[in-house]
């Protein structure tokens, strides 16, 4: 019996969930990663994908390649000179014991405000300013920035200031679990 192994797909523009729900009525076993915030307002969304437009499948690709293509909400597979590439099954582990059953993996930030920031990227790369606000759903934080004598509110990237969104751990998490490993090297 050939041997299943995690491919990705891409979904089309959040259609994820839509392509997972009919994955699993055919019976193909799925991941679609999400990161639950913390609440800021109730206007906010809370729920987002952890890699928007992308979900995990657990196959045989020379059986299940077209069943899973041909599925609504899959637009094609990661691929590597066409060939579909399989993730390495510790990634997709990884993930999955950080998260419940439902894909979901509660989030907390480092971040709080008031904090003391440094900005490491863009137009403000090595500028340091105070955190006026925590991230919000869409990952963008408000630093407090002295320009020129005055004192500017600045929107920008989580990623362009210290610290970021991190998965919460579990007092029982497995050794693993407690050290990060990188989806890139």
């Amino acid at each position: 019996m050939p041997k299943t192994a995690w491919y990705i797909v891409y979904g089309k523009p959040q259609k994820e969930e839509l392509a997972q729900f009919h994955l699993k009525q055919k019976a193909v076993p799925t991941f679609y990663p999400r990161l639950l915030l913390p609440k800021f307002s109730r206007k906010r969304k809370r729920l987002v994908p952890l890699f928007p437009n992308y979900l995990f499948v657990n196959i045989t690709l020379a059986t299940a390649y077209y069943h899973v293509l041909w599925t609504p909400g899959v637009k094609c597979f990661v691929s590597f000179n066409d060939i579909p590439a399989p993730v390495d099954d510790f990634i997709v582990e990884h993930l999955m014991e950080q998260a419940n059953s439902e894909g979901i993996i509660d989030a907390h930030t480092e971040l709080k405000v008031g904090e003391e920031v440094r900005v490491s990227g863009g137009a403000f790369d090595g500028l340091i300013g105070m955190l006026l606000e925590v991230p919000d759903g869409k990952g963008r934080v408000k630093v407090l920035m002295s320009l020129l004598n005055r004192d500017i509110k600045v929107e920008l990237p989580i990623h362009l200031v210290t610290g970021a969104w991190v998965p919460h751990r579990s007092h029982g998490a497995s050794e693993r679990a407690k050290n990060p490993v990188p989806l890139f090297p």
